[in-house]
């Protein structure tokens, strides 16, 4: 139901409302309530209860929200929602104002403002024309879905780049300032679930948009590629279908392994595959396993896709994953303790995504209970992403274990001493925290006196070979260890 251009709106609201209550809360109240009904109860109260209504006139609603994070999660994962709901309450030439809560430590808390969103916005400027606009006035209104799809948020400047992601990096760089004329075409990034690909992929489209004002970038998942493709046929579209998808300069595709087993959708990519290359237009795919590793997927495709660059993502390191805590921090405008930071990047080490996810859900948690983000709060907190909270192994768990073994102090492991016991410990400190943690040469280096990268290697060298040895050396070892797991658990 629409409420468009009706002076009387709040009468129209549930008689709970009292009668009291502002025009914006009546008007988010009824938001409120088309949300409620299509998300969990638990997703409702975690983002939508901390929203208050500021302002609402004309067809403009402003609503404040707690942080740059929540502004980015609302946006990504709950918009369409929004959009939906303020269309019912409103109307079709509802607008939206957001307005974000930057710093609450001191003082009365800082707000930016958001330009308005037209929830009914035009995406006209980003259909790209069949034809050079001949193409029939039903169709254009289909393909309207087809805008660009790009994530504005997902730039070169907001990917923290590290050994991880290295190559893929470099290679998405070069393809940005070159799309379609260089010798990674097609571009495949592959990795597992929640590593980046999305993001590298779509800071190519949006470094593209900027430079290329001209240029047709769209990014699109195979999932709805092969929806779209399935009702073109349904609807007697297919012409119009692969027209659109051929007059396309930057065509970046999301996790083909989905299209395994749909034989005329991969027949269709096919000859879009092959107009695009000859035209020298750009063809970025992402994927979850190597391209040869992919069943299901027809030998001249799998063929064609390894014809440019393959660049894997690896989960990150300790370094890398503290610095992507940081700069999404740094991004939202608020500060963590350090034992916080630690304490995540120690826990979340496989997944880009739940590393932002549980710095959304501390803000959030945050803004519910109006506590302190402390390190206690956190294990609360996450305990469900997190679920070994009491299992944290780092290099003060492995150094403290060694002094207390060979009966010496923190600053004779760091030190320069070279008496045999504090000599054989620090080498053993070494080999164990290669062994037991993911962090790097230079971290355990730098952790254990300032010592070089060469001399790390040379430690954790000597170790495995007593190790490989047998003996007494190996049972210190064995019981260092031992040690280690106990304090750890």
């Amino acid at each position: 139901m629409l409420y468009a251009d009706t002076m009387t709106l709040p009468e129209k609201q549930d008689t709970r409302h009292r009668n009291n209550d502002s025009i914006e809360q009546k008007v988010w109240s009824s938001c409120l309530d088309a949300i409620r009904e299509h998300i969990n109860p638990l997703a409702f109260q975690t983002w939508f209860s901390p929203i208050r209504p500021l302002d609402y006139s004309g067809n403009q609603l402003t609503i404040q929200v707690p942080s740059t994070f929540f502004y980015e999660w609302i946006e990504e994962h709950y918009s369409q929602f929004l959009k939906e709901a303020l269309r019912d309450v409103i109307g079709p030439e509802a607008r939206l104002m957001y307005s974000i809560v930057m710093d609450k430590s001191q003082g009365q808390p800082v707000t930016m403002q958001l330009p308005p969103q037209n929830v009914q916005a035009e995406k006209k400027a980003e259909i790209f024309q069949k034809d050079g606009g001949k193409a029939d006035r039903a169709f254009e209104r289909d393909v309207e879905r087809f805008e660009t799809h790009l994530n504005s948020k997902y730039t070169f400047d907001t990917l923290i780049r590290g050994d991880c992601n290295s190559l893929a990096f470099a290679a998405a760089k070069s393809v940005a300032q070159n799309p379609g004329q260089n010798a990674f075409n097609p571009l495949v990034i592959y990795g597992g679930v929640g590593l980046g690909k999305t993001h590298i992929m779509q800071a190519i489209g949006n470094t593209v948009r900027e430079s290329r004002d001209a240029s047709k970038v769209l990014y699109v998942s195979s999932e709805k590629f092969a929806i779209d493709f399935v009702n073109a046929i349904q609807n007697g579209k297919i012409q119009e279908f692969s027209s659109f998808y051929r007059n396309i300069d930057v065509l970046i595709i999301d996790d083909i392994q989905f299209f395994s087993g749909k034989e005329k959708t991969q027949e269709e990519i096919f000859h879009i595959f092959n107009t695009l290359h000859q035209s020298n237009k750009q063809i970025i795919l992402s994927a979850d396993r190597p391209i040869k590793d992919i069943k299901g997927i027809e030998d001249r495709l799998i063929s064609r896709f390894n014809w440019g660059l393959s660049a894997d993502i690896q989960p990150p390191d300790y370094e890398t994953r503290k610095a992507i805590i940081l700069s999404k921090l740094h991004q939202s405008g608020v500060n963590f303790d350090e034992n916080v930071i630690e304490f995540i990047a120690n826990n979340v080490t496989d997944n880009v995504r739940e590393l932002e996810g549980c710095i959304v859900k501390l803000l959030a948690a945050q803004s519910l209970d109006k506590r302190e983000i402390d390190l206690q709060f956190t294990k609360s907190t996450l305990k469900d992403i997190i679920r070994h909270t009491t299992k944290q192994l780092n290099l003060d768990t492995i150094e403290k274990a060694v002094c207390e073994y060979f009966s010496i102090t923190s600053n004779d492991l760091k030190g320069k001493s070279k008496k045999k016991e504090i000599s054989v410990g620090r080498q053993i400190a070494m080999y164990l925290s290669k062994q037991m943690t993911d962090s790097s040469l230079k971290t355990i280096g730098l952790h254990f006196g300032g010592r070089d990268h060469s001399t790390v290697i040379h430690a954790i060298n000597t170790i495995a070979k007593k190790v490989d040895s047998g003996g007494e050396d190996r049972g210190k070892i064995d019981e260092i260890r031992r040690r280690i797991e106990i304090i750890s658990m």
